[in-house]
């Protein structure tokens, strides 16, 4: 190997470009007010501008920009390990996916609810399951429909699920399981499928977000809030922490952390696919849900090794692990919206603008819907926070949040963050029928039906209160006194603990 090779250059020239095109963006968004107000992030900004210039290369010279000689050149035989640049920028969506959730994971908790808190929190991740079952349904509904009757040319009945992993979960999921129906399934194009459906739902989170911030406000309904609450490393910080600077750097220690716990999830995904070879790449499409899943010994580890004296300063710093998540989930959608190939999909686009448009509506009317009815107090803040977060990320739902609860006075941050642990427990069936579905027409049906199924019980479990009213209420009169007592702001309730310290921006859910 020569250091003059191109190859060897691959991974920093392509992450100088990623990075290059967010500080373009952030110029952009800066100097021109129209692009500001749109509050789409810099990230998803800077992927559309690489999109628009690849799109351009691939007309002009016949190939994508990230497959250009100094990006590296694929691989030209199977002894060849040599990856392209377009291939770098999948592996790079796919690391940092499963690098971001490991450090939001591995964040310390100390905030306790009392049970009405608690149940907002609870009815708050079934929202957001809620969310991705009526996407997957009438995803499905679609493709099988389009597959079948229309005979488009590649697409698979299945392919509509990811609807629910691009609108709902983001860049990360959706390039997993369209990779998955790409390579175990047939679906042609489907990682590109499942990349540009991530990529109109962060357009329509934040247009679509902007849109209702304004109608409200002319309405009188609501008014943009600008204090912003900002955290530092101090308002994460205590004596009890290693500091900031001694033998090994502190921000060291956070990336050691998480790269060892995702090195380990990676051992156990090897270990489980030599046993099971052919769900391989079903296996490895969970990196992240494994990594998140090992975060729970990992501190518990930590914890008890302080808690036992063998250290004596606690190691997880929340600020500086909230920096890395941000981070790499920064650069998962920046590679992930690049990546996206749009020759490629140019039989899908019918297809692509009908799921786009229902899932905009359908979660618009949703989220609405509940908001007013179970979080009614501050409604608008929490329609905002669920509406981001389910047609983009967590993040995008913290960006509209913000601009009307810049200081976190009601609870809507906190039911954002901590929705995860409900939702990842219910979520569950949904990523175990994604690849089920793809195994054939029949397949895909019956997952459209249980999806249904699930989300009418799902419902009715959220709406327990309502429909079981004479029940719930012979509790509260039980339990009352004890549900009353509500030390964190209630709902639509003000004070600056809302959420405790600053809620990450960065979990994708």
């Amino acid at each position: 190997m020569s250091f003059a090779e191109l190859n060897v250059w691959t991974f920093i020239m392509v992450f100088a470009v990623l990075l290059a095109s967010m500080l373009v963006a952030a110029a952009l968004k800066r100097f021109i007010p129209a692009l500001n107000k749109t509050l789409v992030p810099v990230s998803v900004l800077g992927g559309i501008l690489l999109l628009i210039i690849s799109t351009i290369v691939y007309f002009a010279a016949g190939d994508y920009l990230f497959n250009l000689p100094v990006f590296g050149s694929p691989a030209e035989s199977d002894a060849d390990k040599s990856i392209s640049g377009m291939q770098m920028l999948e592996l790079i969506t796919y690391h940092c996916l499963g690098i971001g959730f490991i450090a939001s994971g591995m964040r310390n908790t100390k905030k306790k609810f009392n049970k009405k808190r608690a149940g907002e929190i609870f009815d708050s991740g079934i929202v957001t399951v809620n969310g991705y079952l009526i996407q997957a349904f009438g995803g499905l509904i679609i493709t099988i429909i389009a597959a079948w009757a229309l005979h488009t040319n590649g697409l698979i009945s299945a392919a509509g699920i990811l609807l629910a992993f691009g609108f709902g979960q983001g860049t990360g999921q959706a390039l997993n399981y369209g990779k998955i129906y790409e390579n175990d399934y047939g679906f042609a194009g489907g990682s590109n499928f499942g990349l540009t459906v991530a990529a109109l739902g962060f357009l329509v989170a934040c247009i679509g977000g902007v849109i209702y911030i304004n109608v409200m406000k002319k309405r009188g309904m609501i008014k943009i809030d600008t204090t912003q609450k900002r955290s530092t490393l101090a308002d994460y910080e205590d004596e009890n922490e290693i500091p900031a600077v001694s033998s090994m750097d502190k921000m060291t220690v956070q990336f050691a952390i998480v790269l060892v716990v995702y090195a380990i999830s990676f051992g156990i995904m090897y270990g489980l696919s030599a046993l099971l070879p052919s769900l391989a790449d079903t296996l490895f499409g969970f990196n992240f849900l494994i990594g998140v899943i090992l975060t729970i010994p990992a501190k518990a580890i930590l914890n008890k090794l302080y808690d036992k004296g063998i250290v004596k300063k606690r190691i997880i710093n929340n600020y500086m692990m909230d920096r890395i998540s941000g981070l790499a989930f920064d650069i998962m959608i920046v590679a992930g919206v690049a990546a996206i190939q749009l020759p490629l999909l140019a039989e899908y686009w019918a297809v692509l603008l009908i799921m786009a448009v229902y899932g905009t509506i359908v979660t618009f009317v949703y989220v609405n819907f509940v908001s007013k009815k179970l979080f009614g107090a501050y409604r608008h803040e929490q329609f905002l926070a669920f509406f981001g977060m389910l047609t983009g990320t967590a993040s995008t739902g913290m960006i509209l949040l913000r601009e009307i609860d810049g200081s976190y006075r009601t609870p809507a941050s906190e039911n954002l963050v901590y929705q995860s642990l409900p939702a990842i427990v219910f979520g569950f069936p949904l990523m175990f029928l994604a690849p089920y579905a793809a195994t054939s027409d029949l397949a895909a049906l019956i997952t459209c039906i249980v999806v249904g199924a699930c989300f009418v019980v799902l419902n009715l479990l959220l709406f327990r209160r309502t429909i079981f009213k004479k029940t719930y209420a012979r509790y509260l009169s039980r339990h009352g006194d004890a549900e009353d007592e509500d030390p964190s702001p209630s709902a639509g309730g003000a004070g600056d603990e809302a959420g405790g310290a600053e809620p990450t921006d960065s979990m994708q859910e």
